[in-house]
């Protein structure tokens, strides 16, 4: 074998076992045999009895209600201490870089576990607020560092231009500093909204009755064997995460263009 052929054969293995199991996932949510071991026919059946299960669709639910909720909170909230963290030093500031970054690095049980014990101490009913405001706790901290990335390239003199022409803050903010890292943003808030929506170990410490998100879900659906119906909703659920993808790429680009 040539040695200009072997990083060929190393990437194509590597997109294999990444992408292999994908692709079969798809092709079985298309099987009509309730086992995936052998094929018996093409058929949409497993998708007819996933928009026919009220809890699926409830999970769904919670979880863009957690998704959504989560994501314009720490949304704002990232932005802000991404700006604060570029735009001021004094030594509180290593403190601050220490908070944001924490979460990024502490074990989901330990979060979960530490979230937990806050709201019982708290007195407050495990439900959706409770899921939301853990998620945001930990989707703070991606958003900032994402769009701290972001203001690497921030020039800000153009913040200076605007207020010697007597531009109010608030103009200054939507008209030049959110145009500007409206890439880094949406990037964070995009990748926010997938960590949300896909987390199973910190929702699972701080749901209560009625509140069970879509992982919380498929995983008591695994319990029973209902792997078709899984399936399809992975397909939809990957079809949805490409297309959402490829409009934030395309919208990336042309911010920068």
């Amino acid at each position: 074998m040539k040695k200009s052929s072997f990083p060929l054969l190393i990437t194509f293995l590597v997109i294999a076992f990444l992408y292999l199991p994908i692709i079969l996932l798809m092709i079985s949510s298309f099987n009509e045999s309730r086992f995936g071991e052998e094929w018996t026919g093409f058929s949409f059946r497993w998708y007819v009895r996933l928009f026919q299960d009220p809890d699926i669709w409830n999970g769904v639910k919670n979880s863009l209600i957690v998704g959504i909720s989560a994501t314009c909170i720490s949304t704002v909230l990232g932005t802000m201490a991404a700006f604060a963290l570029y735009r001021y030093k004094s030594m509180f500031q290593s403190l601050h870089y220490g908070l944001v970054y924490a979460p990024l690095v502490v074990p989901d049980l330990l979060m979960g576990m530490s979230l937990l014990l806050l709201f019982i101490s708290l007195g407050a009913p495990l439900g959706l607020m409770t899921i939301i405001l853990a998620h945001t706790t930990f989707c703070i901290s991606y958003v900032a560092m994402v769009v701290l990335s972001r203001m690497d390239d921030f020039d800000y003199s153009v913040i200076e231009a605007a207020q010697d022409l007597g531009a109010e803050w608030w103009i200054v903010v939507f008209k030049v500093v959110v145009p500007v890292l409206s890439p880094g943003i949406i990037s964070g808030a995009l990748l926010a909204f997938t960590i949300s929506i896909d987390d199973y170990i910190v929702t699972s410490f701080v749901s209560g009755p009625g509140s069970a998100t879509l992982p919380i879900h498929v995983y008591g659906m695994m319990k029973f064997g209902a792997t078709p119906v899984i399936n399809a909703l992975s397909t939809i659920i990957l079809t949805v995460t490409f297309i959402l993808t490829f409009c934030a790429q395309l919208f990336t680009k042309r911010s920068v263009a």
